[in-house]
Order: C-alpha cells, then sequence, then structure tokens
C-alpha cells in the first residue's frame, strides 16, 4: 500500500493548482493543522521546543553558576549524547513493538519529573543525571513522533506536516531564547526549570487525544523466550537497514554528512569570534540568520517541487551548505556572513523536511521506531567524534581550517549521495528490502 500511495502522489501533485509560490505552501500548512488527526501532535511539539528552549538556556547557566568551569558545559554535553548510544538501538525494538500513543506520553511524563527536580538542584552531578535522563526521554521521544507522522497524515500532506513543525518549532526557540534570558536574568533558573516541567505535561494532555493506529508487525519471540524476541528484534532491525541497499548507503552519506557538521555546528561561536571579530552579540545575528533561513527553508520544497521524493532534494543542501561553510571562513564581513548563515538555515530546514518526509513513506510501519531511532545513533556518535577531532583541529591549524575541512567534507557527502542513489526517486519498490520484512 506504501508503493501505491507512492505511485499516485506525482498525480495528485501535478493537477494541483498553481497559486503563486507562497501561498500555496501556506495553503497546505493551514490544511494540515487544521486536520484533527495532526493537530494535538503539531502542538504538543509547539509547546515542548518552547520549554525546551528555556530549559536548555537555564541548564547551561546553571552549570556555569554550581562550576565556574567552562569544562563542566563540555561534560554536560557528553552526558546528553552518551543515552542516545546507549539506548537508542533497544528504544527502537520498544517504539515498534508497544503502543506508540504511550511511548510518548510516558515520554512526557518522566521529562516533566526530571526536569522539575532541578528547581532544587543539588549539585553538578545531579545537573548532569537529569540532562542524561531528559536525552533518553528524547531517544524515546523523537523517534516515535517520526513513526507516527505517516499514520496522522496522508501521503500529500506528509511533507507539509514535517516542514510546518519544523518551521513552526525553529520560531518558538527564537521566541523561547529571548524569553530565557530575561526569565533567568529576572528570576533565576529554577522557574524557568519548572516551565520546562510544565510544557511536557502540556504536551502529554495534548498527546492523549491523537489516534494512532497500532502497529502490526510479525512475532518473532520464540515461545517462553521474550528476552530472545527483543534481541531478535534488534537485530532483524539491524539486519534490515543494513541489508537494504538504499538505506545501508543512506546511513554511509548520512555518518559522513553528520561528522562534517558536528565540529562547526559547535565551534561557530569560536569562528565568529576569531575570525569575524565578533561579540556575544554578534554571534547572536548569526544564530538570527540562520533560524531566519531555517522558518523559510521549508517553504521552498512545498512550492517548488513537483515531488519532492528525489535524491536531489535530500543531498544537493549538502553541497550549498558545505560551500557555505567553506566561504564563511573566507570572509571577514558581518553582512557576508549572515547572508551565508541565512542560507546556512535554508539549506538544513530544506533537507530535513524532505529526507524525513521521504523515509517516513517507504519505511514500514512495524520498522520506523528501529530505523529512526539508529539515525539517532549514528548522528549521536559522530557528533561526539567530529566535536572531539574539531577541537583538536582548532588548537593545531586554525578555527579557519575547521570549516574548510568541514565544508569540504559537507560536499562531499552530498556529491556521495547524489552518485550512490541517484537511481532512487524514493517512490517504486527498487529496493525489495524495503518492502519485505
Amino acid at each position: 500500500m506504501v508503493h501505491m500511495a507512492a505511485q499516485r502522489a506525482p498525480r495528485i501533485l501535478s493537477h494541483m493548482p498553481r497559486a503563486p509560490l507562497v501561498a500555496r505552501p501556506l495553503r497546505r500548512y493551514s490544511e494540515v493543522i487544521r486536520s484533527p488527526r495532526f493537530f494535538p501532535l503539531w502542538l504538543s511539539q509547539l509547546i515542548s521546543n518552547f520549554g525546551d528552549t528555556i530549559h536548555y538556556v537555564a541548564l547551561v547557566v546553571l552549570v556555569f553558576q554550581l562550576t565556574g568551569r567552562g569544562v563542566a558545559v563540555a561534560i554536560l554535553v557528553v552526558s546528553e549524547v552518551i543515552p542516545s548510544l546507549l539506548i537508542g538501538p533497544f528504544a527502537g525494538v520498544i517504539i515498534d513493538r508497544l503502543n506508540r500513543k504511550a511511548v510518548l506520553i510516558l515520554a512526557d511524563l518522566v521529562r516533566a519529573a526530571l526536569a522539575l527536580s532541578l528547581v532544587w538542584p543539588q549539585n553538578v552531578y545531579h545537573v548532569y543525571l537529569v540532562a542524561a535522563g531528559l536525552s533518553a526521554g528524547s531517544v524515546f521521544f523523537n523517534p516515535t513522533v517520526q513513526a507516527v507522522i505517516p499514520e496522522l497524515t496522508t501521503e500529500s500532506q506528509r511533507l507539509a506536516a514535517n516542514s510546518v513543525s519544523w518551521s513552526a518549532g525553529r520560531l518558538v526557540q527564537i521566541v523561547g531564547a529571548a524569553t530565557a534570558g530575561g526569565l533567568i536574568a529576572a528570576v533565576g533558573t529554577r522557574y524557568a526549570f519548572a516551565v520546562n516541567a510544565t510544557t511536557f505535561v502540556a504536551s502529554a494532555v495534548l498527546i492523549t487525544r491523537l489516534r494512532i493506529p497500532p502497529v502490526i508487525a510479525r512475532a518473532t519471540a520464540a515461545p517462553g523466550s521474550k528476552i530472545a524476541g527483543f534481541w531478535r528484534d534488534v537485530a532483524d532491525g539491524l539486519r534490515f537497514a543494513l541489508g537494504s541497499r538504499f538505506l545501508s548507503r543512506l546511513l554511509l552519506v548520512q555518518a559522513l554528512a553528520w561528522f562534517a557538521v558536528g565540529a562547526t555546528g559547535a565551534l561557530l561561536v569560536v569562528l565568529a569570534q576569531e575570525h569575524l571579530g565578533l561579540s556575544a552579540s554578534g554571534f547572536a545575528w548569526l544564530i538570527g540568520a540562520i533560524g531566519a533561513g531555517a522558518l523559510v527553508g521549508p517553504l521552498i520544497p512545498n512550492a517548488l517541487a513537483r515531488d519532492y521524493r528525489s535524491a536531489r532534494w535530500l543531498f544537493v543542501p549538502y553541497l550549498v551548505r558545505g560551500a557555505g561553510d567553506v566561504l564563511i571562513a573566507v570572509f571577514a564581513s558581518l553582512p557576508i556572513a549572515l547572508a551565508i548563515m541565512f542560507v546556512y538555515g535554508l539549506n538544513t530546514s530544506t533537507g530535513m523536511v524532505t529526507f524525513n518526509s521521504a523515509l517516513q513513506g517507504i519505511i514500514p510501519s512495524e520498522f520506523r521506531g528501529r530505523v529512526f531511532a539508529l539515525l539517532d545513533v549514528s548522528w549521536s556518535a559522530m557528533r561526539l567524534i567530529s566535536l572531539a577531532l574539531g577541537a583538536w583541529a582548532a588548537d593545531v591549524v586554525g578555527i579557519r581550517a575547521v570549516f574548510w575541512i568541514g565544508g569540504g567534507l559537507l560536499a562531499l557527502a552530498g556529491a556521495t549521495g547524489l552518485a550512490l542513489i541517484r537511481d532512487s526517486d524514493l517512490r517504486d519498490d527498487q529496493d525489495p528490502t524495503l518492502s519485505a520484512p
């Protein structure tokens, strides 16, 4: 049925009225937001993103207040990455086995309790444990959201659903960051954590309104052997991803791309100070430009793509963003840097919404949790390695060279993706392993 829907989609898209370029995607956004099946999930993500942004700012401030050491913030990042590496493969099985609505609600409620505990922080180790726990909750929540979006939308709505979620989330992050600064300055960090806990509870309440169809999966466990069945499901998920010609190549390309951007994303503040000569407020302008681009980016495939399920929509943004990483390390002008960062956000958001929308359409429901969890594990591992090597390289060869290398690797990832997956338009059953679990 996935493939029948995919084959029908191009005809549906080609007969849609040719509205103005901006009006068309906005109309699609409005239609999907007004869908009673999708609206509760969209609103829950919006509220949760607002709380997460406030929480993140408050968490960094609290760690620095408790320790006064920059290295403590680096340890905080590590404590957030490790749960994804350790739990991700097993979280995918749980997402595919259990009631996904229950997984979403439980993840929200556990994270609410953890965030609330920081209203009374004990010490920095308490903060690290809470950060790890919140990250573990996200390891369950985020892949589950990716797994259920296809169940709550039609094929023609999927790109708009991912786009409006992404764009609204970026807008909320911008507002949340501004709110966090004023809130923390006025009343301290504890109220910021209380706000985040409240948003998790509100998200859980909204998710109770969702009607998510149960996953129909084949039985893999031997009678009386639940543990063996669980491990068999883990192995089946890996075999499905690595045995698929398309997914195995995609994982390779994504690993290279994430390795390329892990260091440049984290070290942008260093480039802003050492190369562009910007203060903290100037760096904020760069982040604002990225946010503005991220807001606009999803409009592009919705307005221009006759069918977004093409390798070009997935990997050309890597080429453009890779060129941007190189150029921002060449030019020292703030206006040029702002323009590059705007395009940076534009391409990142365009690539993300088309990537998620395409994968949601071709991966069978019973494997979505494991595949998206595996992608999260790959992202976390590559980010950690990239951060370590990037920090070392910045000291040895300079921050500009780090961006030149990162940009070159990202462009290489884009070119590799176009070469390896150029014959896949993500519509037809070109890879039998995607439809034959």
